[in-house]
């Protein structure tokens, strides 16, 4: 079973254009496919039983708040945004202020939207790097509109906390973590992902 992402290199002369690349993924809706700023593809495993429900249950969490709160919608994993690089990510979990959800026409909203989500989650799978995740938290932090950034390391029961312009910061074995001001009164409860 692959247990990194596959990286696929096109020659220039084979490059997709956006249009191409979004009909490679919905040709390909089971992978979970993302692009970078060079245009490489990368192709994720599947998480385990235990990763996906541990996912599921952070959207689960951020959904609830997001209803309630009604400023901005959340997105799951198989969501690609089209990020002011030109890379196409899909984080595992994701939010939108409904204001800068509603400046994208309808076309844009129904393809890769072109804009970073305001707050991003990211949740390390027991095969995962977790190298490879914190760089990709850093370029999440240097895109216009982000506002925080999530990296749950379950495996060594840790989250790593990214604001734009400001130090990662990591808290060991937190029992919950606050959606500070960007989410306010969000709180997720971290006994449902341990």
């Amino acid at each position: 079973m692959l247990s990194s992402p596959l990286i696929v290199l096109l020659p220039p002369s084979m490059q997709m254009t956006d249009e191409q690349f979004f009909e490679f993924c919905q040709v390909n809706r089971d992978l979970r496919i993302e692009r970078n700023k060079l245009g490489e593809i990368s192709i994720m495993p599947p998480t385990g039983s235990e990763t996906g429900n541990r996912n599921f249950n952070i959207a689960v969490q951020l959904g609830i708040w997001a209803e309630k709160d009604g400023t901005g919608i959340c997105f799951d994993s198989s969501t690609g945004f089209k990020l002011s690089t030109g890379a196409e990510r899909s984080p595992d979990v994701s939010w939108i202020k409904l204001e800068r959800w509603n400046s994208l026409d309808r076309e844009q909203q129904q393809k890769f939207a072109p804009i970073c989500p305001d707050f991003v989650i990211e949740l390390r799978s027991a095969s995962d790097n977790l190298q490879p995740l914190k760089d990709k938290m850093e370029k999440y932090m240097r895109e216009p509109g982000i506002q925080l950034g999530w990296l749950i390391d379950r495996k060594n029961r840790r989250v790593y906390i990214y604001r734009p312009g400001m130090p990662e910061e990591c808290l060991e074995n937190p029992a919950s973590i606050s959606g500070e001001s960007v989410l306010p009164g969000f709180v997720l409860n971290m006994n449902k992902v341990w």
